[in-house]
């Protein structure tokens, strides 16, 4: 007879192996979206597989991607992140003050963009861990109005033009004939890969999303797992900023209205629960590219942006009614 210990083993590989197989389902279920969206598309529209309309997509995708593996971190803790379009307006303002405005080195003004998005996370953070305030939804809310207004105070509501090539380059640079934004994408979703399946810290985040209280008692730092979190959601969304500064070599402090909600629906169309502990980035790298395909198609056939707003508002509908269905089946099982 088998041993109470070799039970419990055999019981803890049998849960991993279950949940290993939901996880490539989740995967396979986003890919297999994005191939049936390819087809349809190809057929009604003739041009939707010209290689100048894929490159295109993958320009366009490349912004939504960065902010989104970004969320994917806060909600695989099950949290969330709303102030990240703010985020992303208040990090190109003070790189273009710096840079435009103050004749600094642009590399300088970079680095100021990127901090400024980490320490804006960080403080999301500190806010949720210290003031120990409800749900995320609550202080990166407030973040979201506090980032904003000072964006509109530092440029007087008007856009600073005129960055280097430098800044320019990522948004609008191509290598060959492949956007340099996306292969800037590929390399942080490979890094951010390794990170979440290589690392300590990246299991921690699963171990937290998946069960807060249990992770606490085995000694994980809650704390710093979550402030670490909120500043990586922040340094995306301050990247993503840098790569939109140099597509329309501007910034502005209405940048970033509603990338929260694109964000969220690649996270959750990529396979991501609301509940937490359950996530890829190659899922959220796949529901990125199904939003900017969807918005391609909608274009190439015409449609009102009015009625393109409505049918991404389905998406997300849709998209967490999937989440809801799929959590039910794996409670049954």
């Amino acid at each position: 007879m088998k041993s109470e210990f070799n039970i419990e083993k055999d019981l803890a590989s049998d849960e991993q192996q279950n949940f290993e197989i939901r996880r490539l389902f989740s995967q396979l279920g986003s890919m297999a979206g994005l191939i049936v969206l390819f087809i349809l598309l190809s057929i009604i529209t003739p041009h939707f597989l010209d290689v100048k309309n894929l490159m295109n997509i993958a320009r366009q995708s490349a912004i939504n991607s960065l902010v989104a593996v970004g969320m994917l971190m806060t909600i695989l803790t099950a949290g969330i992140d709303l102030s990240v379009g703010s985020t992303l307006a208040l990090s190109t303002v003070v790189m273009a003050i710096l840079v435009v405005k103050l004749n600094i080195n642009p590399i300088i003004g970079i680095l100021a963009c990127l901090v400024t998005g980490s320490l804006i996370g960080m403080i999301n953070g500190l806010l949720l861990t210290k003031l120990h305030l409800p749900h995320p939804f609550i202080s990166t809310l407030g973040m979201q109005n506090i980032c904003r207004g000072l964006a509109l105070i530092a440029t007087n509501a008007s856009p600073i033009s005129g960055f280097p090539s430098i800044i320019q380059y990522l948004g609008s640079a191509f290598i060959g004939i492949v956007p340099a934004s996306f292969i800037l994408v590929i390399i942080v979703y490979i890094i951010f890969h390794i990170f979440l399946t290589r690392t300590p810290t990246g299991r921690y985040i699963y171990a937290v999303g998946g069960n807060k209280e249990a992770a606490r008692l085995s000694g994980i730092n809650v704390d710093a797992v979550l402030v670490i979190v909120y500043m990586l959601s922040g340094l995306m969304a301050a990247m993503g900023g840098l790569i939109l500064s140099g597509r329309v070599n501007a910034a502005y402090p209405l940048a970033g209205l509603a990338y929260e909600t694109d964000a969220i629906a690649a996270v959750i169309i990529g396979g991501a629960s609301f509940m937490g502990g359950v996530g890829t980035v190659w899922g959220t790298l796949v529901g990125a590219i199904i939003m900017a395909v969807l918005r391609n198609g909608l274009n190439l056939l015409g449609v009102s942006a009015e009625w393109q707003t409505v049918a991404i508002g389905a998406v997300i509908i849709g998209a967490v009614y999937v989440d809801v269905i799929r959590r039910k089946v794996q409670g049954k099982n």
